[in-house]
């Protein structure tokens, strides 16, 4: 096997699991994922049906992925953070039909205890806050915090906050990579 999954762990048939990958204790796969090479998925850790995860996704304790959600590359997912599939649940009635779509692109960090509903597309590296509640698409490289959540600031693909200078530059203080502000959006230069 070209990857580890615990003892405590299942793992249903039909998924696709990436060579390098880590599935740790008390965790569940389900029928028709698919995960990429190198993740990590911490335990009590539950992946739904058809869910989708890039290479070196790194899901923390206690989240479900619910079906509807695809994560792109390198993608991180907090402790207790809560992804939703139905905009308005009822035990009594079903909506499986109705899930909706919600797309982590490459490099998104979801803080501990934030909250993305569904239907939304969160930017490349852009980074929630932990405790966050996100109720609309998030721009790439945004800072977002708060209940709803809303951009603070900007962050590098490094994870650093962005200072731009009065020509619309801004230089990662770790990376000395360069952006600039065009059209209200950041861009990598």
């Amino acid at each position: 096997m070209e990857y580890f999954v615990h003892s405590s762990s299942y793992v249903d048939d039909n998924c696709a699991i990436g060579r390098g990958t880590k599935i740790w204790h008390f965790c569940h796969i389900m029928s028709g994922c698919e995960i990429g090479e190198d993740c990590n998925i911490g335990q009590n850790v539950v992946i739904s049906p058809n869910v989708v995860l890039g290479r070196n996704c790194k899901i923390q304790n206690n989240v479900s992925v619910y079906t509807g959600v695809r994560c792109e590359d390198d993608v991180f997912l907090g402790p207790s953070m809560v992804f939703t599939n139905v905009m308005n649940p009822r035990a009594a009635v079903n909506r499986k039909s109705e899930y909706r779509e919600t797309i982590l692109r490459r490099g998104v960090s979801v803080g501990a205890n934030a909250t993305i509903v569904c239907g939304h597309t969160l930017g490349e590296y852009c980074m929630i806050g932990a405790g966050s509640v996100v109720t609309k698409d998030v721009e790439p490289y945004a800072l977002m915090a708060g209940n709803p959540a809303r951009r603070i600031g900007w962050v590098s693909r490094n994870g650093e906050k962005l200072e731009f200078n009065h020509e619309g530059i801004a230089v990662c203080p770790a990376t000395g990579e360069k952006y600039q502000f065009i059209n209200q959006q950041v861009q990598l230069l």
